[in-house]
């Protein structure tokens, strides 16, 4: 040991590090960056694994997108015509807030359809399966007939101030009306669909979340 302690600092005995130190490290090959042509390859490749499904849409999917893209466009124009033009039109406002109220009941029946409403499934993870069912199926009875209910209320109101004029264009605010008793029959029929489908398969989104959860 103390030899070796003496000749380290001499020529000739420098220490293995630093001559493994100097020797320089492999290298690898040259990592090439992709061509423009080559990225545009890969995703067309990847776009011909790709189909569009619009099967999954219904009636009611495209009535509210329809409605939603003309409450944008009463949305622009209101402000084009108050900050371009100088000169508000008033009327764009109040058919803009009757657009947002068709995509509101409209979109609560997409929400009917794919079980999507405000629900609390903590209850049925402690339950009995047959207890579960048994409130699970109450659900969807309590909730068909509230909808049915519902329809038969906006009806009478129709029924009652159906002739109520809009304030700045004096069209008949009944059309507004019949858009939300549309809107509160399809809630009606999806909870129908849904509650048979409910039964024949033996649950619900409140007892098995997880079977639903391919359909976010």
């Amino acid at each position: 040991m103390y030899s070796n302690a003496k000749t380290a600092g001499l020529p000739g005995h420098e220490p293995m590090r630093a001559s493994a130190a100097a020797e320089p490290a492999p290298q690898g090959p040259a990592h090439q960056p992709a061509s423009v042509s080559e990225i545009v390859q890969s995703f067309e490749e990847a776009d011909e694994h790709q189909r569009v499904d619009l099967s999954g849409y219904h009636f009611e999917d495209w009535l509210c997108l329809a409605l939603f893209w003309a409450m944008g466009g009463l949305v622009f124009l209101q402000f084009f015509s108050r900050y371009v033009m100088n000169d508000s039109f008033a009327w764009t406002e109040e058919l803009a807030v009757y657009a947002l109220i068709g995509v509101v009941f409209l979109g609560a029946a997409m929400c009917v359809r794919a079980c999507r409403h405000i629900q609390v499934d903590f209850l049925y993870r402690y339950l009995p399966r047959p207890l579960g069912r048994l409130f699970s199926t109450l659900v969807d009875l309590i909730r068909t007939a509230f909808f049915g209910y519902a329809v038969w209320l906006v009806y009478r109101y129709i029924t009652l101030v159906g002739d109520e004029p809009m304030t700045t264009l004096f069209w008949n605010k009944a059309y507004v009306y019949w858009v939300a008793l549309a809107g509160f029959v399809m809630m009606f029929v999806r909870s129908v669909q849904v509650s048979v489908q409910n039964w024949r398969q033996g649950y619900s989104i409140l007892e098995n979340p997880s079977a639903y959860e391919s359909l976010d």
